[in-house]
């Protein structure tokens, strides 16, 4: 897979990714996602392991908004699940159970916990991940998913089943925050962290939120920002050149920030369908390609109206300017105008097109419908038929930015 091109707001300079895995820790790796893989086929079935068609790795530094721009992603994206939390699957009943067994839970654990909970069918169009991969092993072990995800597509491709292994589609999306910012935004949510709970304990109403030591004290936010530069960072950054990769720019203001992952997100279904499903839409132009040279198409029909359709563009024009704007004028505050009309010059496809196109070059949406009435002329004394001839009303609306009116 490629990793995307969109250009990207400027961001404050990072390390560069640290050494590649031993080959003592590839087979460590391997050695753990094929435990934890056996034992999901024991469980579920081969034909069982159906995980989700695209996953989405968030990554950010501390402060970076995150659980802010989480829900906004997931919408972007159209997901419906809620995103699956790593820190709240480490604090589930069975996490729980290896710690009281008095062991830790380490990559093994981890890996095994998000498989099992990714094959919940809430997950199958999508998952957003939230602090996966955090080491190197879980990095290796999320390249062996995606692996076996392919393979098993390959299995079932020609099978009644291939709709539930579809082709993969790994995002890495890093939100980034410069150590200032990230500093500061971490102790100014301990200081509002502290002021709800003081509240929630006044007066009894509310949920405690989780107050965490390192928001309270700079050094150790610096630290915790420079964990993520030497780990994280390191983590996600081994994925660069394997699955699309979205560095954002969290510095800005939070609507900046949704504008920067739209950006990020833009229409890539080339790199997402099926190639069979690729090749089926490859004649339906993407409308972002449609667009970039309308309005030179536009100008150039409308010349071409002039120059080769002269008597048929001058009767449209005055249709236009005698028949639908004294309509349009006595709507300009609602922006919508609806009118229906006989003329005979509409008649003609040629006609309607140039319609369309001489409101879209002035700024409106014009949008034609055929209506046919049936209107009875006369009856068939011989037979009792009755005869009737066909009536051709063209409705037309048109839309346009309405006038706001100030009121009170």
């Amino acid at each position: 897979m490629s990793t995307s091109t969109t250009a990207r707001p400027a961001t404050p300079p990072l390390p560069p990714a640290q050494s590649k895995l031993s080959d003592l820790e590839i087979k460590d790796a391997q050695l753990i996602f094929g435990s934890v893989w056996r034992e999901l086929e024991e469980d579920f079935g081969r034909e069982n392991l159906r995980f989700p068609k695209e996953i989405i790795l968030l990554g950010g530094a501390p402060g970076a908004g995150k659980g802010t721009n989480t829900e906004f992603i997931r919408e972007t994206r159209g997901l419906t699940c809620p995103p699956v939390v790593i820190s709240a699957l480490l604090d589930s009943p069975e996490a729980q159970a290896i710690k009281n067994a008095g062991n830790m839970v380490g990559d093994r654990d981890v890996v095994g916990l998000l498989l099992r909970h990714l094959l919940h069918p809430e997950y199958r169009d999508g998952a957003i991940l939230d602090g996966f991969p955090r080491t190197k092993v879980q990095v290796e072990c999320l390249k062996l998913l995606v692996d076996r995800m392919n393979a098993l597509r390959r299995e079932y491709y020609d099978t009644p089943l291939s709709i539930h292994f579809r082709q993969p589609t790994v995002h890495i999306m890093v939100l980034f925050v410069d150590e200032k910012e990230s500093i500061a935004r971490q102790l100014k949510r301990g200081r509002e962290t502290r002021l709800h709970n003081e509240e929630v304990v006044r007066s009894g109403v509310g949920t405690l939120l989780e107050d965490r030591p390192t928001d309270h004290d700079e050094g150790l936010a610096r630290r915790r920002y420079r964990v993520f530069k030497e780990q994280t960072w390191d983590a996600l950054q081994s994925l660069k050149e394997i699955f699309h990769y979205h560095l954002i720019s969290a510095q800005g203001a939070f609507e900046e920030v949704e504008q920067n992952i739209l950006r990020e997100l833009e229409y890539q279904s080339t790199l997402e369908l099926d190639p069979r499903t690729v090749d089926r839409l490859r004649g339906v132009p993407v409308a972002s390609e449609i667009i970039v040279h309308a309005r030179q198409e536009l100008v150039k029909r409308l010349d071409s109206y002039e120059l080769e359709h002269r008597e048929v563009f001058a009767k449209v024009t005055v249709f236009i300017e005698t028949k639908i704007i004294p309509i349009v004028l006595r709507h300009a505050i609602s922006g919508t105008a609806h009118i229906n009309a006989e003329e005979r010059v509409l008649e003609d496809p040629l006609a309607l097109a140039m319609l369309i196109d001489v409101f879209s070059e002035r700024g409106y949406h014009a949008v034609v419908d055929i209506h046919k009435i049936e209107i009875p002329e006369k009856v068939d004394l011989a037979t009792g038929a009755i005869k009737c001839r066909t009536k051709k009303v063209f409705r037309i609306q048109i839309r346009f930015q309405g006038s706001e009116i100030r009121r009170g």
